[in-house]
């Protein structure tokens, strides 16, 4: 089985590779946001604030999008119906999917941090290994949000349209664009389900506060969780065709 997991993980690796427009979404757009983000916040204390949180906002938003639009081109493509009949038991399959997606979806990460602490010069007060353990577990349960997403749309644009129910909603509760203690108390209850809240918080305590993976185990609990959670029921829902 493990075999199995492991070829799967390395064809979902070679397709991606041979499309350069998946490439392009891995490397080019987020060095695009994260430059448009460093120049919108000319003050660099402002800026040292808000780096964490978009770290955490992006690593969710790319992983997503790029796993979601990749495993919905798998399904339409009849691999996943292939699959689907072969003795492969189904959460295989999914871990399979999973470590393919996760080897660009860790690229993009490091490509994001690296870019918003060398190049944009952000000033940060935890360990560097520190940062990028803990947006493996951020970019982990995107990997498996998409992949479970992705089984309910039929083309990329269905894909697409998730993005404003699942993401969006996300930014505008979890502590990006204003502090969650400021939000009515309604949406304060909401912000505590959703998992960027915890990535937001936990990266701020490394980055800006010095704090180390074992202060923010509680964030870490969730997220890794959350992942579990999302990896069972992409593997319930599986389905063969797009």
């Amino acid at each position: 089985m493990a075999s199995n997991t492991l070829h799967i993980a390395g064809r979902v690796a070679k397709q991606i590779i041979r499309d350069r427009r998946t490439l392009g979404m891995i490397i080019v757009v987020p060095l695009v946001v994260m430059t448009l983000i460093g120049l919108s916040f000319p003050d660099q204390g402002v800026l040292d604030y808000i780096a964490p949180a978009m770290l955490a906002t992006l690593a969710l938003f790319f992983s997503f999008l790029l796993t979601g639009i990749s495993f919905l081109r798998e399904r339409s493509q009849g691999t996943m119906e292939r699959l689907m009949v072969s003795p492969v038991v189904r959460m295989n399959i999914v871990i399979g999917y999973l470590l393919g997606f996760f080897i660009f979806a860790l690229t993009q990460t490091l490509i994001i941090v690296l870019f918003t602490i060398y190049v944009l010069g952000i000033n940060f007060y935890g360990d560097l290994w520190q940062i990028l353990v803990f947006q493996v577990i951020v970019i982990t349960g995107a990997v498996t949000l998409g992949i479970f997403t992705s089984t309910f749309a039929r083309n990329e644009f269905q894909m697409v349209q998730f993005i404003p129910l699942i993401i969006i909603p996300q930014i505008f509760l979890c502590g990006v664009i204003w502090p969650v203690e400021q939000m009515p108390d309604y949406l304060q209850w909401l912000s505590v389900v959703l998992p960027l809240t915890y990535a937001v918080d936990g990266l701020r305590d490394i980055m800006l506060y010095g704090a180390n993976l074992y202060d923010v185990w509680l964030e870490l609990v969730i997220l890794a969780g959350f992942a579990v959670l999302t990896s069972v029921l992409a593997s319930l829902t599986l389905r063969k065709g797009a």
